[in-house]
């Protein structure tokens, strides 16, 4: 006599566990591709724009008293938080002065193009 398979036996067997990195790599693309460079550089705006976020709510300030300390409108500063790659580099230094808070490059040099990392 056969034992019977349960619905629950065949999942555990066919479950498999992926990474992150093998997430990103099928469905964006594998690292250094456009795709996956563009990707990773909105994901790291986004973060910047949070955290720019909660370091001026930390501080008891509204986005119009920070766009007046920096010389920009409210509405910018709305956008700075959904999403630093709307901002200059400029602006985000301003930012970053106005709310006392350090912000550090990392430049690369890669196939004579400079890269922030």
């Amino acid at each position: 006599m056969r034992a019977r398979k349960t619905k629950n036996d065949m999942a555990k067997k066919e479950m498999r566990k992926t990474s992150l990195e093998e997430m990103k790599d099928k469905y964006i693309g594998k690292e250094g591709t456009l795709e996956r460079d563009s990707y990773e550089y909105e994901l790291k705006m986004e973060i910047l724009g949070k955290m720019i976020k909660s370091a001026r709510k930390e501080r008891k300030m509204t986005q119009e008293q920070l766009g007046k300390l920096i010389g920009v409108q409210k509405s910018q500063i709305s956008k700075l938080e959904n999403s630093a790659n709307s901002a200059t580099i400029d602006t985000i230094l301003k930012v970053f002065k106005a709310l006392k808070m350090e912000i550090n490059f990392h430049v690369k040099m890669e196939e004579n193009f400079v890269k922030l990392a």
